[in-house]
């Protein structure tokens, strides 16, 4: 059974509409009122206030802690400086992804780690025989992220600490209410936001902070409907829906290489030997059968298709996790697994797994899309990801 976060006696009180979900064996708040617009809208024109306690938060220290992370992930952890972020992928001996996450060098040889499945096994079994320490501390500290163009305004106004000169994916100590905290500029909205990290026993107390001063920027708590929506945009993964870890997969199908996941750019064959190295460079050299792209669905389209049954266009509720096939004429060479309408876009977008060939920016495919239960293809255009890409995620605010 789901247990209350740190902030849950608060986030509780706010929740009319008593929507929860389970994330890893907590209670999380789906959407906090009906419709979760306004949250939405909290992200993308003000500030939103989430709890992401949840997350598997592990903190690796030691002599040989270096050593162990280098070994375990693909990006070269020796070119992160101390109070550094970096967003990784660790990858099975066989070069496919077993989940991913952020790292945060606390210190030289101490850092704090974070993924969406427990990891501790994994990490300490490949930490035998170093001197090294993981230790889970995800039930001693707590987490929000405060996303939104108004965040940096509203963060100088509620913490003690240096927040004009955080740079994104740096990390700054400071006070919020009294309380000691660690704030990192970043998040999973693809917007500009920040992190904060705070013991557990205190979370209350920054969280009232952070609401008092939040009036005055327009502050909302935003449960996750409202954060599906803006990570689709922002061209951001979630492991079991856009792609499966290697310890959940059933078949080879269900495995993806980092290749595939446009995790590319953090794979770093030129560092020292790490798990699934050389895999990784046979994937390099002779490529990989698929690609995740995004799509951009055809609107007109869409509308001709109720039109035909009598029906005003309907665009989806809420973002679907549901995956559905992407064809190129009566071939399936693909499946889009997340699809949402974006309201600052005014799009139907898609993240899709397809073929490489059928990859490349530009590409028309189609795809299923259900209407009074009959089973449908609308046109989608192959295009870059992320979809939204505001230069205030990392300038300086301003």
């Amino acid at each position: 059974m789901p247990v209350g976060t740190a902030f849950h006696e608060r986030t509780l009180a706010l929740c009319r509409s008593l929507n929860y979900r389970e994330w890893s064996g907590y209670y999380t708040v789906s959407v906090y009122e009906v419709h979760h617009e306004h949250e939405y809208n909290a992200i993308r024109n003000a500030t939103a206030l989430i709890d992401i306690t949840p997350l598997y938060k592990y903190l690796v220290t030691g002599r040989d802690a270096t050593k162990l992370v280098n070994r375990i992930i693909t990006r070269d952890i020796n070119k992160v400086a101390v109070n550094q972020v970096i967003y990784c992928c660790w990858c099975d001996e066989h070069g496919k992804v077993i989940d991913d996450g952020t790292i945060t060098r606390l210190g030289e040889n101490s850092y704090r780690w974070t993924a969406a499945d427990p990891s501790l096994r994994w990490f300490r079994q490949n930490g035998l025989n170093m001197e090294v320490e993981v230790e889970d501390i995800s039930e001693s500290v707590a987490a929000l992220a405060l996303q939104g163009p108004t965040s940096a305004k509203l963060l100088k106004a509620a913490a003690e600490g240096d927040i004009d000169n955080l740079k994104y994916f740096r990390m700054t100590r400071g006070k919020i209410g009294g309380v000691p905290v660690h704030i990192s500029r970043t998040g999973y909205t693809g917007d500009l936001g920040y992190e904060i990290w705070v013991p557990w026993d205190s979370a209350v107390r920054v969280w009232d902070t952070l609401m008092e001063k939040g009036g005055a920027f327009d502050l909302d708590p935003a449960g996750m409907l409202a954060l599906d929506v803006a990570r689709i945009e922002a061209g951001l993964l979630l492991i079991d829906v856009d792609y499966i870890g290697t310890k959940k997969a059933l078949i080879p199908s269900q495995k993806y290489s980092p290749y595939e996941l446009v995790f590319g750019r953090m794979v770093h064959l030129e560092k020292e030997n790490f798990i699934g190295r050389a895999a990784l460079v046979k994937d390099q050299e002779y490529g990989v059968p698929r690609q995740l792209v995004g799509l951009e669905v055809d609107w007109t389209e869409v509308e001709q298709l109720y039109e035909k049954v009598g029906l005003a266009p309907q665009a989806p509720s809420q973002a679907s996790r549901v995956h559905v096939p992407v064809y190129l004429g009566d071939k399936q060479v693909g499946k889009a697994t997340s699809t949402t309408w974006s309201p600052l876009l005014k799009k139907m977008i898609a993240l899709a797994s397809v073929e490489t060939e059928h990859s490349k920016p530009g590409t028309t495919v189609q795809m299923e899309i259900t209407i009074e239960a009959i089973r449908l293809k609308v046109g989608a255009t192959v295009v870059k990801t992320p979809f939204f890409n505001p230069p205030r995620k990392t300038a300086v605010p301003v």
